[in-house]
């Protein structure tokens, strides 16, 4: 797994990516900043300089450590249909191809291969202030909350959204439904599988498009091959 690292998309440096913006140093050109005491001559832009009669350095985009903070999600909808171990092996994985940048567990410190998935769910991110660096998010992605307001809180985010078969598209005509989120029943007929089928489109879209504005997103089903299913939907490049 070592030859694998997580991706991430910065628009901009911010602590805990893997760019940083510094004198001379890096292959990607960021900006001009004005000369400071210290910087190195070679580094000045002397063309800036006869344009303006200033003395201006040049910055480059270094790569940097990244740090990664892996929330599991262990709200009841996980513990069904093989959802909660296969998010596991998935955080596995990514947290295996980020050790050596920086894994850490949200709540829990440094990754050392134990796990255990946060009962409340995601909302509980919205009580506390966002991890550094980048939130790599395992979730069904089904719990009532606002979606949008909680990944842009947490500002740069891989999410993993783990969904069983069967919910992706059931397989029944009609059936007598248990929200183990709220806990209420109802039943389903060919109407209601309809419009579950065209809510859910919706929802996966919303997140699907926030997501990957503010880092990657990939929609993993359960019993599927981890890696390439990452590789191809970009979670995980090339080293």
């Amino acid at each position: 797994m070592t030859r694998y690292r997580i991706r991430t998309r910065p628009t901009q440096p911010f602590a805990g990516e893997r760019t940083q913006a510094i004198p001379g140093r890096g292959l990607e050109f960021y900006e001009l900043r004005g000369y400071a005491q210290g910087d190195e001559p070679r580094f000045i832009d002397w063309r800036a300089y006869a344009r303006t009669g200033r003395l201006y350095t040049r910055i480059f985009q270094a790569e940097a450590p990244a740090r990664f903070t892996f929330f599991l999600d262990g709200s009841p909808s996980m513990k069904l249909l093989g959802k909660q171990a296969y998010a596991e092996r998935v955080l596995r994985a990514l947290a295996d191809c980020a050790r050596s940048e920086g894994a850490f567990l949200w709540g829990g410190g440094r990754y050392r291969g134990r796990l255990e998935g946060v009962a409340e769910g995601p909302s509980v991110l919205m009580n506390f202030p966002r991890p550094r660096g980048v939130t790599v998010l395992l979730t069904d992605g089904l719990d009532e909350l606002d979606w949008s307001r909680l990944l842009q809180k947490l500002r740069h985010v891989v999410l993993v959204q783990v969904m069983a078969p069967e919910e992706l598209a059931p397989g029944f005509v009609e059936a007598l439904l248990h929200d183990v989120e709220v806990g209420s029943r109802m039943e389903v007929g060919e109407v209601e599988i309809q419009s579950y089928q065209e809510a859910l489109e919706k929802h996966l879209l919303r997140l699907r498009t926030t997501a990957r504005r503010l880092g990657s997103y990939a929609l993993l089903r359960v019993g599927e091959p981890i890696v390439p299913a990452l590789l191809r939907q970009g979670v995980l490049e090339e080293r």
